[in-house]
């Protein structure tokens, strides 16, 4: 039996990651959300939302992730690599593996090119707090986790 897969079938996973059933329902409100952005409405649980496209890292296709966002300046946005359990989250590993073909598509517009940066330092502090005061369920989570999540810049090319 292949070490990845378990009697019946099923799959083993990495501990601090999301199950099968967890995977398969945030596919279903991935692609409910984005019909929703889509359609002009981009707010969630009081965040602002945007679909971010990407590339995956392996596979090289196409792959586009609902995400929370914060204005940072007139045109750039701030998100935060934040869920996917202990590990960074399969979209912000595949932003970082292909950043030049990285783009956002804001509620009811064309999906635009970007530029992403992973704050570090007093910089990302600063967008930390401006983070954790206009969503302190965001600071919830990060102090919940063993890893550090990373905060990234979006600027339009």
């Amino acid at each position: 039996m292949a070490q990845t897969q378990q009697a019946g079938g099923r799959e083993k996973r990495k501990k601090g990651t999301p199950g099968a059933f967890s995977r398969w329902m945030q596919q279903r409100m991935n692609a409910r959300m984005i019909r929703k952005i889509r359609r002009g409405r981009g707010h969630f649980m009081g965040m602002d939302v945007l679909i971010l496209h990407t590339v995956g890292r392996r596979s090289g296709l196409p792959r586009q992730t609902p995400v929370a966002y914060f204005p940072d300046g007139e045109d750039a946005r701030l998100i935060v690599a934040s869920g996917g359990g202990s590990l960074n989250p399969d979209w912000f590993v595949n932003l970082m593996a292909h950043p030049e073909r990285a783009s956002v598509e804001l509620p009811g517009r064309d999906a635009v090119p970007v530029r992403p940066h992973v704050l570090e330092g007093a910089e990302r502090e600063r967008a930390w707090e401006r983070i954790a005061a206009a969503q302190p369920r965001i600071a919830k989570y990060q102090s919940k986790s063993e890893r550090r999540y990373p905060v990234i810049r979006l600027v339009p090319q």
